[in-house]
């Protein structure tokens, strides 16, 4: 493997979706996709580039080489590491509402006991510290390092719109983009990648239990530890968002969604919806 032998890079966003367009482009033969977000060009850079062409372990000759990693999109150095040792690659981007990606954002931290019950104080432009949460839907400003560098014609926006309503045009918009024959839509790659309505242990009870994880490894899967799961796991009660929080959200994000419409060229106007 050589750098000039990775055709395509996927670099986000989060909380989009992207890993529905991997497994779509995972499931066609002629496409070789590493599983794991490689993350080389944002935080693994110091690893080195035998490390990360380790990475692919395929026949370059034989197929279409890509990777995905959405910490790409928020960094502009890895735009600028991208443009250096992969200048003629292709890149996709498939962006969300970013009010409902912040929201996302929030529940999965929340899942995770990460973040707590207080919404506001997270999502809430006048007063929230988490920029993390915040700074990364303004998609425009992330953007603009890879179409100063690759220009326009490389970058292919894609919207999470299209997955829920015609997934099979928005992956012939991809395939189109990276040269890839018709190929119709892959069933197993069809639904949903990753469901926040899924029971899980309480994060509580996870830490104290986290003793027995080398333990439980081996049984994970099987019906008696499933059974001893759902015994404890419960569906996470999220915090809702709501109208008001929607609306200075909507306030916050709305020079970046106008400026995001003359990037692509179309109407987001739907984004000042009211949110799923």
């Amino acid at each position: 493997m050589q750098f000039n032998d990775i055709d395509f890079v996927i670099i986000g966003a989060a909380k989009s979706a992207t890993t529905w367009l991997q497994k779509q482009l995972q499931s066609d033969p002629g496409v070789y996709m590493p599983d794991p977000e490689l993350h080389y060009f944002s935080r693994e850079y110091a690893r080195g580039q035998d490390w990360y062409l380790s990475q692919f372990d395929t026949d370059p000759a034989a197929r279409t080489v890509g990777e995905k990693s959405n910490s790409y999109l928020y960094s502009p150095e890895a735009a600028a590491r991208l443009h250096r040792h992969l200048p003629n690659v292709k890149l996709v981007a498939q962006l969300r509402n970013p009010v409902e990606r912040a929201y996302s954002g929030y529940c999965m931290l929340f899942r995770r006991g990460e973040v707590g019950s207080d919404i506001t104080s997270y999502l809430d432009p006048a007063t929230s510290e988490n920029m993390q949460l915040l700074g990364s839907g303004n998609f425009a400003e992330h953007l603009k390092p890879y179409i100063e560098l690759f220009g326009q014609e490389r970058l292919l926006v894609l919207f999470f719109e299209g997955v829920m309503g015609n997934p099979d045009a928005q992956m012939a918009l991809v395939r189109s983009h990276l040269g890839l024959p018709s190929r119709p839509l892959a069933s197993e790659g069809g639904g949903k990648v990753k469901d926040k309505t899924v029971p899980l242990v309480p994060p509580i009870l996870r830490k104290r239990l986290a003793w027995m994880k080398p333990l439980a490894r081996p049984l994970r899967g099987t019906p008696a530890f499933e059974s001893m799961r759902g015994l404890i796991a419960r569906r996470v009660q999220y915090p809702p968002l709501t109208e008001d929080l929607r609306k200075r959200l909507n306030d916050y994000y709305s020079p970046s969604i106008e400026a995001l419409e003359r990037i692509s060229g179309q109407s987001l106007r739907h984004w000042y919806g009211p949110t799923a």
